[in-house]
């Protein structure tokens, strides 16, 4: 069976993404603040489980054959039981290509149930068994353990508010192993200022180091231009890094 967490695509808000007082209710609470980005979550959620069901794969911008993903986790990261989790992974070809190369930890996060669901049979039985598929908003996920690797290819640059990008920051640094791999591409300066309906924020690769302060050290930074299915171009910055035993 799938190791598969998060919510049915009928169910309603996970219980994550409300407030203790809500909880039992699996409803908004009128009368409290933190219940205000629930709202949030679930237009966002709303948006991108539209998007998955309405656009095949080969009219989806942000589709791609995980090339560029997969080459940088195997150099950086060889070890096959390394813990590799790829953050709003959807329907990436990834985590069947990582289990193809013998990693058996691999997890996935995305906010679209749509999208785990069509990774997971995309991935074929054996692959989809030894991947753990989580459907949440990585603005409210606490993953409760840690990873050698967190990959993140177009999700970052979605979180154009300043909290948001703070709070993405700290969950990473927390979420890594001492020693662990940051692997993150997202829109370039001079990159789209919209994808998928929704605006971005885009950054150098100086500004994306930056948000992560003194915990990390870059191994590698480069630009890599993405191809629509229509022919546009989309420009994104990578950049490699390695957590800090200590920060410095």
């Amino acid at each position: 069976m799938n190791r598969h967490e998060g919510a049915g695509r009928e169910s309603g808000p996970h219980p994550s993404l409300l407030c203790r007082c809500a909880r039992e209710r699996a409803t908004r609470c009128e009368h409290c603040g933190a219940c205000d980005r629930l709202g949030e979550s679930m237009s966002t959620q709303a948006h991108w489980e539209t998007s998955y069901r309405t656009k095949p794969a080969d009219q989806r911008s942000w589709s791609t054959d995980a090339d560029t993903s997969l080459r940088l986790i195997t150099r950086h990261v060889p070890a096959s039981s390394a813990g590799v989790v790829d953050v709003g992974g959807g329907a990436s070809p990834l985590a069947q290509r990582l289990v193809t190369h013998g990693y058996s930890d691999v997890t996935v996060v995305d906010i679209s149930q749509t999208a785990i669901d069509e990774a997971i049979a995309g991935a074929g039985a054996m692959s989809a068994d030894l991947v753990t598929w989580v459907c949440a908003d990585v603005r409210s996920w606490q993953p409760g353990r840690t990873f050698d690797v967190w990959h993140d290819r177009a999700v970052l640059h979605f979180l154009i508010a300043s909290q948001d990008r703070d709070a993405y920051a700290k969950l990473v640094t927390q979420s890594l192993n001492p020693l662990g791999i940051l692997i993150l591409a997202s829109f370039a300066e001079d990159g789209p200022e919209s994808c998928s309906g929704l605006p971005v924020m885009r950054a150098t690769h100086d500004q994306l180091s930056e948000l992560f302060g003194g915990h990390f050290d870059r191994l590698e930074v480069f630009r890599e231009v993405h191809h629509t299915p229509w022919g546009s171009e989309q420009p994104f910055n990578w950049l490699v890094m390695r957590r800090r035993t200590s920060n410095r």
